[in-house]
């Protein structure tokens, strides 16, 4: 086995509240630089770790991470829908070795996924069904989350399996940094909220779209400072990127909720995906970043960051 690593961020407003010309530029050639790492890396098969925002993940079972060995995006936000193209034989290869090394992993047949797994598909690869994927789900927004040391842990493990597979695995990390965008929560929700946090009761295209229109109204209010939303800090943003670089990744071990969410805001818990992608690539051997983009986007309600990393010295 030869592994890599492409951590992204993602935002609903992509496209739709878009910031100034010069900002697009900066984010579209650090993407472009993390497409050619992906070509000349040719990976074999992709393990995504993402979020969702409760939109395949409800109260009703709330596992703070999953596995999916099928799954299929719903299309929020103008990203793709439809079946993503899972390796079954391999998702299920790695939960059974996660699983030997005792990690309590979730594992779902039928794994509903939004933007956060769509968009960085799209725009990695081209599309939600072009590579041979596994799937995994991190909670990062509903309450209660539990230490980063699992999420550690988890990543550790499921480096460690996909090692035992051969193959140029690819990890890939999908979450904002700081960000508070306006996620509903379960405590002190309306009853129809509530309901619909909890046993997912899907909205009608004619909710889904008021719904989104009002994260669209609230990204613009952010762009202009009018907003109670926690300002994004980009302080702490690179302070999460210089322990990734770092392989400090142990110094996540103490982080705790309240911290995280007073110094990133809500949704600052995305920051999981990456220590879990990062935690992956350390289990292949030692690694070094290649390339590092970070800028606050306001528009985007996000703190916005593109990094690549390889193994050392060709570590297999």
């Amino acid at each position: 086995m030869t592994a890599a690593l492409v951590g992204l961020s993602h935002s609903p407003l992509i496209g739709r509240n878009d910031p100034h010309p010069d900002v697009l530029a900066r984010v579209d050639g650090a993407i472009g630089a993390a497409r050619k790492f992906v070509a000349e890396f040719d990976p074999e098969l992709v393990v995504l770790y993402a979020p969702d925002h409760y939109n395949g993940f409800f109260y009703k079972e709330m596992p703070p991470f999953c596995l999916g060995t099928g799954a299929e995006a719903i299309g929020d936000f103008g990203s793709a829908s439809g079946v993503l193209s899972v390796d079954g034989t391999a998702a299920n290869r790695i939960a059974q070795h996660v699983l030997a090394q005792d990690i309590d992993l979730t594992i779902s047949a039928r794994m509903i996924v939004d933007h956060g797994f769509a968009q960085p598909l799209q725009t990695l690869f081209g599309g939600i069904d072009t590579v041979p994927l596994v799937p995994v789900f991190i909670n990062g927004v509903a309450t209660p989350l539990g230490p980063m040391r699992r999420i550690r842990a988890l990543g550790n493990a499921i480096g460690v399996a996909a090692r035992e597979l051969g193959r140029r695995v690819l990890f890939v990390a999908s979450g904002g940094l700081s960000h508070d965008p306006p996620v509903p929560v379960l405590e002190g929700a309306p009853a129809k909220v509530a309901e619909a946090l909890i046993n997912g009761v899907p909205p009608t295209p004619e909710q889904r779209e008021r719904g989104e229109a009002r994260v669209i109204a609230a990204g613009r209010e952010y762009a202009t400072g009018s907003t109670q939303m926690l300002p994004i800090n980009p302080a702490w943003d690179n302070r999460v990127l210089d322990r990734l670089q770092d392989r400090d990744l142990t110094a996540f071990d103490d982080w705790t909720v309240d911290e995280m969410t007073g110094s990133g805001g809500g949704s600052a818990h995305e920051i999981r995906t990456w220590l879990a992608a990062f935690a992956s690539l350390a289990a292949a051997g030692d690694y070094a970043v290649s390339h590092r983009f970070y800028e606050p986007i306001p528009a985007w309600i996000a703190g916005f960051a593109v990094m690549t990393a390889g193994l050392e010295n060709g570590a297999q």
